[in-house]
């Protein structure tokens, strides 16, 4: 064991950086994408017909299931839940 600390778990799993932010990206939209649907109280059939998905295609989103999300379809899908996503661009260091 290397004792080596990482920002997030996606830094540990990946190669590089580049690798591992469009995944913490997708995860962190995954994640407000959840919170709002489940404050909604609406049953997954109701809350998919609000965001324009159908009911599987939400229950992946909302069991995490990162693989089969694109952060084009999140965007589009934490817009349609009614949040407003910006991108941050720094220098890194």
């Amino acid at each position: 064991m290397t004792g080596e600390r990482f920002d997030n778990a996606f830094e540990a799993l990946c190669d590089t950086p580049a690798e591992a932010r469009p995944l913490a990206m997708r995860s962190d939209l995954m994640d407000a994408i959840e919170t709002v649907v489940s404050s909604w109280n609406l049953s997954q059939a109701e809350a998919a017909r609000r965001l324009g998905l159908t009911q599987p295609r939400l229950n992946n989103l909302l069991r995490g299931k990162i693989s089969k999300f694109s952060l084009d379809a999140l965007i589009g899908i934490a817009t349609a839940a009614g949040l407003s996503v910006s991108l941050e661009i720094a220098a890194a260091g």
